[in-house]
């Protein structure tokens, strides 16, 4: 019997690879089993701990410029192969950076996102995975692309303020400073979002309120963006304001589409599953197990474990899940893909100690050993 695990992680106690090993040793005290343990994680926070864990690599920690100014530490992954990068851009323009008070929209840069990749680029790297949730930019993505090379000026020929305040001064823009190397490098950019750009289902309409702009701003705002747009498509040729995804992360993936080369916006479920080959070992897996920390009827609207559901539906594999906890209506899960799933907690206890590390770890292992004694016995 062959068994896949790929357990998105149970976040504040257990990583994607902590909880795939716990429920391997419960099975492995249940029966004889072939089983092989893969890291999950949906594009956003954890990804690159769950890849750099579960593919083999390391980190690298450097100083960047933080959203509002300033220097703050972002940690990004490169696997073993030493070409693939696998970042989020919230490590360096993330709003979790900001405290809510001092949350700026006019001034917020993804310019330490720009020192990241090219950080990476120097490195070697020429395949990139970038998470873009959770920013506290609302700036097009051009601090990201100052940071690459590009330059932004205003009518006098000097460079425009960070942020978004100067977006509407932009008279030319210029590459000649953007590192040649850039051209052989593939981005995969995790990206749920579908917005556009600009207008009412834009970054600053939709996004903005929760970055800081104020509502007789998002007007003016707009305009600012829609003024930088038309100066890419001159700069460019193209554009990219309209397409999905566009309006990510405050316009950052629009800078990706307009601006680098070889650029795909995917799912985040997408890209992780692609880059840890989970389909080329489902093919003769028996059973697949997933979970995540809380099981209800959003995950069964297209999260991870769902995606990891479909994929193994594809080749006929039965489908276990692993819940911290599971609510009345996870019954939709079962629609989706999951033929049976199960809360790991073993008995009466509080929040804070079923999340104990520890605690989480026994508790996914005696489960997976109960239920695996039961597949095989009915096997």
């Amino acid at each position: 019997m062959k068994v896949v695990i790929a357990i998105d992680s149970f976040k504040g106690s257990m990583s994607s690879m902590e909880a795939g090993y716990a429920a391997r040793a419960g099975i492995a005290k249940a029966c004889d089993a072939q089983v092989v343990v893969k890291p999950l994680a949906d594009g956003g926070e954890g990804t690159t701990e769950a890849l750099v864990e579960g593919l083999g690599g390391e980190y690298v920690s450097l100083d960047v410029k933080g959203p509002l100014g300033g220097t703050t530490c972002a940690k990004y992954g490169i696997l073993a192969d030493g070409k693939t990068a696998v970042m989020e851009m919230a490590e360096a323009s993330g709003i979790i950076l900001v405290k809510r008070e001092d949350l700026d929209p006019w001034k917020a840069t993804t310019y330490g996102v720009g020192e990241m990749i090219l950080d990476a680029v120097k490195r070697g790297c020429r395949e990139f995975i970038i998470g873009i949730g959770g920013s506290a930019t609302s700036e097009g993505g051009t601090g990201m692309l100052k940071a690459l090379g590009y330059e932004f000026l205003d009518a006098q020929g000097n460079p425009i303020r960070e942020g978004l305040q100067d977006l509407d001064k932009i008279a030319s823009i210029r590459g000649d400073h953007v590192p040649a190397e850039l051209k052989e490098c593939h981005f995969q950019i995790a990206c749920d979002v579908r917005n556009p750009l600009c207008g009412p289902n834009g970054a600053v309409y939709v996004f903005g309120p929760q970055k800081g702009v104020k509502e007789e701003e998002k007007q003016p705002l707009d305009e600012k963006m829609m003024h930088y747009a038309q100066k890419t498509k001159e700069f460019i040729g193209e554009d990219y304001s309209l397409r999905e995804g566009a309006g990510a992360a405050g316009g950052l993936g629009f800078a990706f589409l307009s601006y680098l080369p070889n650029v795909e916006l995917k799912s985040g479920i997408e890209i992780v599953l692609n880059a840890i080959r989970l389909e080329e070992e489902v093919k003769d897996a028996d059973i697949v197990i997933t979970g995540e920390g809380r099981l209800d009827f959003q995950t069964a609207m297209g999260k991870v474990p769902v995606g990891v559901a479909h994929l193994a539906k594809k080749y006929g594999a039965k489908v276990i899940a692993f819940a911290g906890g599971v609510t009345d209506d996870a019954g939709e899960c079962n629609k989706e893909g999951i033929d049976a799933f199960f809360p790991i907690v073993r008995g009466v206890t509080t929040l804070d100690e079923a999340m104990v590390p520890a605690n989480a770890k026994k508790n996914m292992e005696l489960t997976a050993e109960q239920v695996f004694r039961m597949v095989a016995a009915c096997r």
